[in-house]
């Protein structure tokens, strides 16, 4: 019991870990922020004032928060008929965006003391860029400790089990002496209730400190809805049926649920690997192909004409097919506006989409100068280096839901048989037999945690549960597989030791 309470202690890191979501100082909202910003700043280097650049902002989608604000700054001075500044105080006391205020506080004070804007738009974004960067590196501690308080739990939780079998065993064990005890019903708790709650109050930390790149995952997730409900209904089926329940009981109540929680992730896992390739590859090669841009404008090329040499640059892997769909829209005479809703139906990487608005924005409303897309490429360098940094530092967590799978299947196996299995020492019929049919409905809600614990680490390391659909089919079926082996194994054990 010591040992417990002396794990137990140790899930204070949960408290840091709301401690930290307190001091993580950026927002969903502000996430928009750096691409804002930057767009600002270059329409400022292309002689157009914030105030245009909010109009012209209310079209872009991509950023719904700076959308939102635009279009009430741009409410309050042509439908209230106050002075732009005014408007952007009034916003910048009303915001909830800490960063958005200042910075609008900011830019005012500098029209009205005669300062560079286009300055100061660029110290502003330079500080909002570090800011991020400091954010995200705290996000990766946090994450770090979000992931050793669940493997703290799930200890807790093992020895909560064990204590709660030995109580289970020894209930039967007295009934069979005709004492009375109880049931098996804590086991059933921590099994079918408590587990997967402590799993869905993980993921839900995960959410609020993970943000991912990839937009438009609906359909993904979809297609895990017609298994699910296969699965259910079969489930029903196990129950009223008996003669589904025979069948189910020659397959094996922890095959079946494998089985079946793997169908409900197969499709969807398909669909994410398909589509997070191009994606990442993208999220890579679009500040490259926005420098290629860049230098290729400094020669004195049109701005079509520099994004058709960018686009012929070797090594954007998968990502170069969409390029040279855009360099054949573009000789074609297409507008760039098009190609944009074009590749929106092949892409859902929100960096690559919005840093190519961006780029539109830029090139019509200055030209797509040198200077503006060389500011361009060096700001989406530096968020593309943020996010593969994080993506990088996360990676070497993947190896631990597959320890803690084997170590729970291992324990959990052990201590089931070790505790059914006394009775028969001591008494001539088995009281621990109704305990041990049970084996394969407590390894399929073990099988089932281990499922669940897929979407935990998928949304850790690469930010979206979309990923976590491949995680927990290799899960489920390590954990079954681990639990078949120490099955056997602990079976000839114990049976060469009674």
């Amino acid at each position: 019991m010591s040992q417990v309470f002396a794990i137990a202690k140790r899930s204070n890191i949960l408290m840091r870990i709301h401690g930290g979501f307190s001091r993580l100082a950026f927002k969903e909202s502000d996430n928009e922020l750096p691409f804002a910003f930057m767009l600002i700043t270059l329409m400022s280097s292309c002689g157009i004032s914030p105030y245009e650049s909010f109009k012209r902002l209310r079209s872009i989608n991509s950023l719904p928060f700076i959308q939102k604000e635009s279009c009430e700054i741009v409410r309050q001075v042509e439908v209230l008929s106050k002075d732009p500044l005014t408007a952007m105080l009034q916003r910048a006391d009303e915001t909830d965006s800490k960063i958005y205020g200042d910075s609008l506080r900011g830019y005012v004070s500098t029209v009205q003391s005669g300062g560079s804007v286009t300055s100061y738009l660029k110290s502003k974004l330079r500080s909002i860029l570090e800011i991020q960067a400091e954010v995200a590196a705290r996000s990766i501690g946090t994450l770090e400790t979000l992931v050793e308080a669940y493997m703290v739990m799930l200890i807790v939780l093992l020895c909560i089990y064990i204590l709660a079998t030995v109580m289970s065993s020894t209930a039967m064990f007295s009934n069979a002496l005709g004492l009375n005890f109880g049931g098996p019903s804590l086991v059933y708790a921590i099994l079918f209730l408590i587990m997967p709650s402590v799993s869905i109050m993980f993921m839900f930390f995960a959410h609020e400190t993970r943000r991912g790149t990839i937009i438009g995952l609906r359909s993904i997730y979809n297609k895990a809805f017609p298994p699910a409900i296969a699965s259910a209904i079969l489930l029903v089926l196990y129950i009223l049926v008996p003669q589904m329940k025979v069948t189910m009981n020659i397959i094996g109540v922890p095959i079946f649920t494998t089985a079946c929680l793997i169908a409900v992730s197969l499709f969807p896992m398909i669909s994410y690997r398909r589509m997070i390739g191009l994606n990442i590859k993208a999220e890579e090669a679009m500040p490259s192909f926005l420098r290629d841009i860049s230098e290729a404008r400094k020669t004195g090329m049109s701005p079509e004409k520099s994004i058709v040499h960018g686009a012929t640059r070797k090594g954007y892997g998968a990502f170069s097919n969409i390029l040279q769909r855009i360099v054949t829209q573009l000789e074609w005479g297409i507008s760039l506006r098009k190609i944009y809703e074009d590749m929106k139906e092949r892409l859902q990487s929100w960096p690559v989409l919005t840093n190519f608005v961006i780029l539109i924005e830029t090139i019509e409303v200055g030209g797509g100068s040198s200077d503006a897309l060389e500011l361009l490429a060096g700001y989406s360098e530096k968020i593309r280096d943020i996010e593969k940094n994080k993506r990088d530092m996360l990676k070497a967590y993947v190896i631990l839901p597959f320890i803690w799978s084997v170590l729970m299947s291992l324990t959990f196996t052990f201590t089931f048989y070790v505790m059914t299995q006394i009775p028969t020492l001591y008494l001539p019929h088995n009281p621990s037999a109704s305990l041990g049919s049970e084996m394969g409905i407590f390894s399929s809600a073990l099988i089932l945690q281990c499922w669940l614990s897929g979407f935990f680490i998928g949304k850790v390391i690469q930010g979206t549960f979309a990923a976590g659909f491949e995680y927990s089919i290799l899960l489920a079926a390590v954990s079954l597989a681990s639990l078949l082996v120490s099955q056997n194994i602990t079976s000839v054990l114990i049976g060469a030791l009674v």
